[in-house]
This record gives C-alpha cells, structure tokens and sequence, in this order.
C-alpha cells in the first residue's frame, strides 16, 4: 500500500511482482503498518555492518553478515530487549561484544536499582558495558564499519547491532491526515477506531491506554498487538469488541537470568506526581531446603495512603519472570497491596516457598503504605 485517500475511500497499492499501481476501494481499512527500528542519526550510520533485528528477514541477513564475515568485534547500541538479547548471542559465538547504553543501567523498563542485576548478569557472562555513554557516531574504513564512537571513548567493531527501540511506523497514516497519538503512534478509541471514519488501527502502529496511570501509552509489544488485532477484527467483521487497555507487563530471558515487569516505574511515578512507597525483597524459587532453588528479587511498587498497587518488578534464576502474572493480575483488577497478601495462590516446595516472593514483597510494601 503507497497512499491512502480517506476521503475516496480507496487506497493505492502496488503489485510488488509487476510493479504497476493502482487504486482499490474499500469500505473499512485496518491499518497494522507497525513499527521500525530507531537508527541515529549520527555520520556512518548507513554502512551494511550497522544492523536493526526487528523483522525475520532482519535477522536473517544478520546471521549471514555473521557466518561470511566472521566478526571478532561486535557492538551493540542500546540495552533494552533487543540490545541484551543480540549481546549474550554474540558472546555465545565467542566474539568480544561491547555494549554502549545511555542510561545508567540497562533496561530503561526497570527501576534502577533492578536494572543494575541485569547489567551484572550480563557482565558475568561476558560482555562489557559502558553505561552512562552516548552514541556519537561510526567510523567508516575501506567502505566497512571500523569503530564505534561515543562521548566518551572509541570502541572497536566489525558489526554493530542497534539496539535503540523502535517507533509506530505512521508515514501513511500522517499522509492522509489521521490525527495521531502517544509517541506517534495513530490514536485510537477502545474499539480501535481512528478519528477517521471507516479507518482502524492496531499493533505496534497504535496507541494503547494505560490501567494504571489511566493515560494513553506506546507500547510496542507482540502481547498487546495480538489483542488489540483481536478486537479489530471483530469489529471489522460486525461484531462489538473493546480493547480496555494494558498494565505494561513484559517478561524476557538475558543470560541465565529472568527479567519481568508490570505496571509502572518510579519515574513514570514522578512524573505523575504519585507518592508511593517502594518494597524490595530477595527470596528463593523453590522452598530453600529444595534441590534447585534459585534466588529472586521482587519489587513492589504501592500508592501511599491508599495501598493501591502500582507496579512491579522481578529478576532472579529459573522459576522467576512467570510470577509477573500474579502482579499483572492484580494491577488489572485494582487490588492493594494489602488484599495481595490473601491471595490463595499454590505451594509445594518444588515450586515455591510457602510464603511466595510476590505476596513476601506484598506484604513488605503494605507495612511501608
């Protein structure tokens, strides 16, 4: 698709074997155009060597730039779930892997103090970060990627994975003048409706609303794409479906640890103007005296006064990030931290503690409220 004409109603598409364009009616139109990875706007950033992972075919050509290549130096800009991912799979093909992050820990997702676990977990597996550092260009040598240089230093590199996010891909919407959201995104009713008539919206291309700060949010997530694409559908095909929104809950794997979040962040806390409260505790997976028991670190997030729930997050070894859920869960249904502490959830020693580490950390921010 090249162009839509809202008013016309049609849309103009090009047949990608011919080549040759042309105009076709529609009566409703679902845009699911999604996103695209953020790249600098820095001097070299166009070289082969600099790659994006956010397609299949990304990550295909990825692999082959890495089987021909051979590289020995690999650096990867940006340390949120991508950027992790690509760090620990090219220190497992045995190359020196740099990693370049902005903020003070990776992670943007997780407060600070959680962040600094997976900055560590990352560190004893291998690679090396330099945090606290901006990207400041590429340098270029023999027509391939050569260094990689920031506020601070140059790095050496054959391959460079960006790893800077990405943003709702909207050229099209913003050409035929539907209004946008959050972040760019294309704005959205709860039934995935644009502002403009017989047009809709969903996936990474769309805005979302937020459960607990009751705003609407970016978040470009597999999770929530196949929801809202749900809900669009049965709109589309005549039924009623609504899309009430998301909590923010996301879970991954770096290394041997787990990593899971929910809800909000204490900067997203600040900037709502928010007081809260801030509850940290370390436990095992399994009950202690149990082969196999890893540790884990919760933190609870709770509005001061009202004990309502406000996020939460958890890293720890195997066994860990799935408990997100029960957090997820409860911010979804407005619990306080207070009513966690009831929940009826299972025990047995080989899956966890007869206090589980979430209603542990629960309990912890309910005597703080």
């Amino acid at each position: 698709m090249e162009e839509i004409d809202a008013s016309g109603g049609k849309v103009r598409v090009r047949d990608l074997r011919s080549g040759h364009s042309g105009w076709e009616q529609y009566d409703q139109l679902l845009l699911a155009t999604g996103a695209v990875p953020v790249c600098p706007d820095v001097p070299g950033a166009d070289a082969v060597e600099i790659c994006g992972v956010n397609t299949l075919q990304s990550g295909i050509e990825l692999r082959r730039l890495l089987d021909d290549g051979n590289p020995r130096n690999g650096v990867v800009v940006g340390g949120g779930y991508i950027g992790l991912e690509m760090a620990e799979a090219l220190v497992r093909r045995g190359m020196a892997v740099s990693l370049v992050n902005r903020s003070p820990e990776v992670m943007d997702t997780l407060d600070e103090d959680m962040g600094h676990l997976v900055s560590q977990a990352l560190r004893d597996f291998g690679a090396t970060l330099y945090l606290g550092e901006t990207l400041i260009g590429f340098e270029i040598k023999g027509g391939k990627i050569s260094g990689v240089v920031t506020d601070k230093r140059r790095l050496p590199a054959d391959i460079v994975i960006l790893g800077l996010g990405v943003r709702p891909h909207t050229e099209l919407a913003v050409a035929a003048g539907i209004p946008l959201g959050e972040k760019g995104a294309i704005r959205v009713n709860e039934r995935m409706q644009t502002g403009i008539d017989g047009i809709w919206a969903a996936g990474d291309c769309a805005e979302s609303f937020n459960l607990v700060s009751h705003r609407p949010i970016y978040l470009a997530l597999g999770t929530v794409a196949n929801r809202q694409g749900r809900v669009a559908g049965i709109n589309l095909g005549g039924g009623y479906a609504t899309f009430p929104g998301v909590v923010g809950t996301a879970i991954t794997k770096i290394c041997e640890v787990e990593v899971a979040r929910t809800g909000l962040q204490e900067k997203e806390l600040r900037k709502l103007g928010i007081e809260w409260a801030s509850a940290v505790i370390k436990s095992r997976t399994k009950a202690g005296y149990f082969p196999g028991a890893g540790e884990i670190t919760v933190k609870v997030l709770a509005e001061r006064g009202s004990g309502r729930l406000l996020g939460g997050q958890i890293v720890g070894m195997e066994g860990s990030a799935k408990r997100i859920d029960t957090l997820a869960t409860a911010l979804y249904a407005g619990f306080t931290v207070e009513e966690m502490i009831n929940l009826d959830l299972g025990y047995a020693p080989p899956f966890s503690p007869v206090w589980d580490p979430v209603v542990t950390a629960a309990r912890k921010a309910a005597k703080l409220v």
